[in-house]
């Protein structure tokens, strides 16, 4: 780093200087980096606690609000559906008026939307502030690793991503827990309410710790923003809407059909007409990056539609309330604290294949050891399937670690945001296919109709979910191998693995950050 962005002798002076104090900051994540990273894990937290969070709370609000079970599915559905199909949206708009700038309002969406959601008069009123809120959490979940990528020296962001995917993780796995004990302990209300005071300080936070940053592209892609969103509206629609209409109902297959044409021309457009595109295609012909969306594709299915039977089967055969339910689940979660961080830097040294390998591997394995001792035991116990549960728990915290590194090393610096929106889109359409798959297959083997019938619908739907996740080892087999993934994406060893995405790309320059010498992107412009 020899000159700023400038290129003034001043400001060589001051990056020169800002240069020593990199080499000094170097061994930690310095100032900024520690508020980029305790900023976006929590916003990270909130957006994805609540994708499960109303579920223990759904017969609570019935009793208060009424509607049907229509109505009720549709509390769960609304935040789902606006969460999953904006995603890519709401990372288009932060590369092109700014990330932060967007982060503070998604964010700020999303606390209106919680506040709107605990108001609530009606069940109808419920349904539109769940979508307030995950439009809120769509411009801002993509947006929070383009940010920390921004704020993280290289060679620290492996720990940086392992901590910020254990917290996600641990929202992920606790919501039925957190919704339970608030629902049992004072009202369906406060699942909304203790996001409120997490935003009123995250909000103002933000948009005083966290860098500008901005990516490349010109303008916005309106007909592939439009052609991307309508797809996703109707596959993920269609998937939350098979079991309780039917696979063959017209809304259901309407919407699975004009999703799916309609992503494949989104994937036309975007190859052959559109001038500046929001997802460029050649990023596919990386193999990072299509390994990496690949395996999250399919741990998505197989992985969170087991934890939906896996939390059922906890309150149904084994008698818990939603929290008894939760607390069980802690050895999941809760190893995930510890594993998370551990991974990460063991990635940042050895890369994240072997990481992401193994814990994809020991997912696939904990789950169908799960299965299997409950199909073996003839009763209902909790302590022979603890080793299970921690497998999983360890399998998952490895898999998050090191992915988020693998998607915004695999890209240019202004196109991580369109990159770390595609990879949350694909992991939520793979979430929402899969509770939709395996429910089928537990519908299609029995149902809950008894205890005994439940563990038999289990084991089988548990078994596709296993293989699922194997496959998804398998894609991450395609992974090339790298010495370290601290390298930066663009230069040394790591610019020729990945070379179909960069070709045409400098190694880009640093800029130093005053206000604590750590080094952010050439197109970043410090607030």
């Amino acid at each position: 780093m020899t000159e700023n962005t400038a290129g003034s002798a001043t400001g060589g002076a001051v990056a020169t200087a800002a240069g020593a104090e990199v080499a000094t900051e170097r061994p930690g994540l310095g100032r900024t980096g520690v508020w980029t990273l305790v900023i976006t894990s929590l916003a990270g937290f909130m957006a994805a606690l609540d994708n499960l969070v109303v579920t223990t709370a759904l017969p609570s609000i019935r009793e208060e609000l009424g509607g049907g079970l229509s109505d009720l599915e549709w509390t769960v559905s609304a935040y789902t559906l606006s969460f999953a199909v904006l995603l890519m949206f709401g990372a288009a708009l932060g590369d092109r008026f700014g990330r932060r700038r967007l982060f503070v309002i998604g964010l700020t969406l999303f606390t209106v939307g919680s506040a709107a959601a605990a108001l609530s008069p009606g069940i109808g009123e419920l349904i539109a502030a769940r979508a307030v809120q995950g439009v809120g959490a769509a411009v801002s979940m993509p947006l929070t690793l383009t940010l920390l990528t921004a704020a993280i020296p290289a060679v620290r962001r492996g720990m940086a991503f392992g901590i910020w995917a254990g917290v996600n993780g641990l929202a992920i796995a606790t919501g039925p827990l957190v919704g339970g004990t608030l629902t049992e302990n004072f009202s369906w209300q406060w699942i909304f309410w203790v996001n409120v005071p997490v935003g009123v300080v995250l909000v103002p936070l933000a948009a005083w710790k966290l860098r500008e940053s901005r990516g490349a592209g010109p303008a916005l892609d309106v007909v592939g923003t439009v052609l991307v969103s309508l797809g996703l509206f109707g596959v993920v629609l269609g998937l939350i809407r098979g079991n309780p209409d039917g696979w063959t109902s017209p809304l259901v297959l309407g919407s699975l059909a004009g999703g799916l044409v309609l992503l494949v021309a989104f994937v036309r457009y975007e190859q052959r007409g559109a001038a500046h595109p929001m997802l460029p295609m050649r990023l596919f012909r990386n193999r990072t990056f299509t390994a990496v969306n690949a395996s999250g594709l399919l741990m998505s299915l197989g992985m969170f539609g087991s934890i939906f039977l896996i939390s059922q089967h906890l309150q149904t055969v084994g008698g818990y309330t939603p929290e008894e339910a939760g607390i069980r689940m802690l050895p999941w979660t809760g190893v995930g604290l510890i594993v998370a961080p551990v991974a990460g830097i063991l990635a940042d040294r050895f890369g994240g294949r072997l990481i992401v390998v193994v814990g994809l591997v020991l997912q696939g394995v904990g789950l169908a050891l799960y299965a299997a001792i409950n199909a073996g035991l003839g009763h209902y116990a909790y302590g022979p399937v603890v080793p299970a549960v921690v497998l999983c728990g360890i399998g998952m915290s490895m898999y998050f670690a090191p992915t988020a590194a693998l998607v915004m090393d695999s890209v240019r610096p202004e196109e991580q945001g369109i990159a770390s929106g595609a990879n949350n889109a694909l992991r939520e359409v793979g979430g929402a296919l899969g509770v939709a798959v395996l429910a089928a297959v537990f519908s299609e083997q029995g149902g809950d109709g008894s205890a005994g019938t439940f563990v038999d619908a289990m084991g089988p739907a548990l078994y596709v979910g296993a293989g699922v996740v194997l496959a998804a080892g398998a894609c991450a087999l395609l992974l090339p191998r790298r010495a370290k993934a601290a390298e930066s994406p663009l230069v040394g060893p790591a610019a020729a693995e990945q070379a179909p995405a960069i070709e045409e790309a400098p190694a880009p320059a640093q800029a130093a950050a005053p206000e604590d010498g750590q080094p952010v992107p050439a197109e970043a412009s410090t607030a």
